[in-house]
């Protein structure tokens, strides 16, 4: 009798923890499904080919959003190319060679504090470092920044995929004489190659959408610009700007731009797990 009745009171709060979990879940999409419809209700009325061939207007004016996208991918592409080769080489030298001594912990450290610090203190920083020294806003200082924040999500998913890859496999290739920079390219690199490269597309997904840093380094243009040393346009921005203004059509550009933006992200977060299908940390 004693072990059916604790039989029975285990199952009554089994059944409670998991409605109050199914409901928890429930809440949690009621408003992610919530904030998609209010986006799709309000964004697709601004998408056609004019978004795609005309730059932001003044108020009153037809205008799309080219000059906008086309910056934030520039802007996007170099601080991808600029973050990767070092989140990449740094990651693998403290999965490999920082196992002993001080410098793997403490890059280790410094990278968990990178990836949780604000937007904004990375964006202060680069106005500080480079901004205010050259005395103007530039679409090179945005990309610095975005890359700050493309180097920590790198480096962390580096680290990670490289330890998954069993010890054996090195074992197995230094028996057979190869040194370890062979060992390493050939055989743990490769072996965690899927996982970097979810890794890598997780973090131009994170910075598509980041407004800060560039309020503070590539600011806006409302022309068409491929100066990297001047002001840029970019959709984060604009789409805070236009979203703040009383102007009509300004605010359909915002819900516009702020459904491409989504779009991207989630297309990128999908093609990252279907494509590469790791586990990953930062996942």
């Amino acid at each position: 009798m004693e072990k059916s009745a604790l039989y029975r009171r285990r199952r009554i709060v089994n059944v409670i923890c998991l409605g109050i979990s199914l409901l928890a879940v429930l809440f949690g999409l009621f408003w992610l499904v919530w904030i998609l419809w209010t986006l799709l209700a309000n964004g697709l009325q601004a998408i056609g080919p004019s978004l795609f061939t005309l730059s932001t207007p003044p108020p009153g004016s037809e205008g799309g959003l080219s000059n906008a996208i086309f910056g934030s991918l520039l802007m996007s592409l170099l601080a991808t190319l600029i973050g990767t080769p070092i989140g990449i080489l740094a990651g693998t030298y403290v999965a490999e060679y920082g196992r002993r001594g001080w410098l793997g912990p403490t890059t280790r450290f410094i990278n968990d504090i990178l990836l949780s610090a604000p937007s904004i203190v990375i964006g202060l920083f680069v106005y500080a470092v480079y901004v205010a020294n050259v005395q103007h806003f530039s679409g090179w200082a945005g990309a610095f920044a975005l890359s700050l924040i493309v180097i920590p999500v790198v480096l962390k998913t580096t680290e990670n995929m490289l330890r998954m890859v069993p010890d054996t496999m090195r074992e197995a290739a230094a028996a057979l004489g190869a040194p370890q920079w062979i060992v390493i390219s050939s055989v743990t690199l490769r072996g965690a190659r899927a996982g970097i490269i979810t890794g890598i597309m997780l973090a131009i997904a994170r910075i598509s959408g980041e407004t800060a840093p560039l309020l503070f380094t590539a600011l806006n243009n409302q022309f068409w610009s491929v100066n990297m040393d001047a002001p840029m346009a970019n959709l984060p921005v604009v789409i805070f700007q236009f979203a703040m203004s009383p102007y009509r059509d300004w605010q359909t550009l915002a819900w516009g731009g702020a459904l491409l933006i989504t779009m991207s992200v989630l297309t990128l977060n999908i093609l990252a797990r279907v494509l590469f299908p790791q586990k990953s940390t930062l996942a």
